[in-house]
This record gives C-alpha cells, sequence and structure tokens, in this order.
C-alpha cells in the first residue's frame, strides 16, 4: 500500500461510497495496460484501472498514479464525483461547458469566413473615409 494511502483515507471513501449507495457488487473492476509515456513500465504492467458502476453505466478509467492501489483508490474518488455531480445536476453544466469548448475550436464554415471577411472591408472603407485628405 502507498504510502499516502492511509487507513483514514480508506475508511472516509468507503463511508462515501456507503453514503452514495455504491456497493462493491456494483463495481465492475477491470485492471488494463496504460497508454502514455513511460515507456517499459506502462508497456509492461497492468496498473491502469478501469472502473465501471453497473447500475449507471459511469466509466472511470484512471491511470494517474504509477502504483495500481492508488489508481484504485483516485477512481472511486472519481466514481463519487461524477455521480454526486449527476444527482446534483452539475453533470449537465459540465458537458454542456464541453460541448461549448468543442464549438469554439471547431473550424469555421466557408460561409462563416467570407462575411467576416466582407465585414473587414467594410470597416476598412470606413476607416478610410476618416483619413485626414492627403495633400497631393
Amino acid at each position: 500500500m502507498p504510502a499516502s494511502l492511509t487507513p483514514e483515507k480508506l475508511a472516509a471513501q468507503a463511508q462515501r461510497l456507503a453514503a452514495l449507495g455504491i456497493a462493491e457488487s456494483d463495481l465492475l473492476e477491470k485492471f488494463v495496460r496504460g497508454s502514455g509515456a513511460g515507456g517499459q513500465k506502462i508497456n509492461k504492467t497492468s496498473n491502469c484501472v478501469f472502473l465501471k458502476h453497473l447500475p449507471t453505466g459511469v466509466c472511470i478509467k484512471c491511470q494517474i498514479d504509477r502504483s495500481r492501489e492508488m489508481n484504485r483508490f483516485l477512481a472511486r474518488r472519481e466514481l463519487c464525483e461524477q455521480l454526486e455531480a449527476i444527482r446534483e445536476g452539475k453533470a449537465v453544466a459540465k458537458t454542456q461547458a464541453i460541448e461549448k469548448i468543442r464549438r469554439q475550436k471547431r473550424p469555421r464554415s466557408r460561409n462563416s469566413k467570407n462575411r467576416s471577411v466582407a465585414d473587414k472591408r467594410i470597416l476598412s472603407q470606413k476607416k478610410s473615409m476618416r483619413r485626414s485628405p492627403s495633400g497631393d
């Protein structure tokens, strides 16, 4: 067990899970190989935790730490946070924020670009009319 996982933390998490009505039998837990940077260690060990809450279908994949036990703890904590957000209605706000960012990053359409360029030309003409006359 990692040094930062104390019995008090584990007991507090168990109480939180019980308060939310999450039983260990409701959880499907798998240990899979992680991905990303880390080289040989990542490729050889299965320390990435996949956690699924069967009644709601919420899935969590956690590979924050190198140790499996710490990832199990963090995955359960993330599951509690997500289920609390769903119950409080904050999950909808979170998905809306994600969709807003996705829309902002989406490339603009050709018509939108043409409209923007036309608006810029009109502004340019207005500004050129404001200039003082040249002394030719």
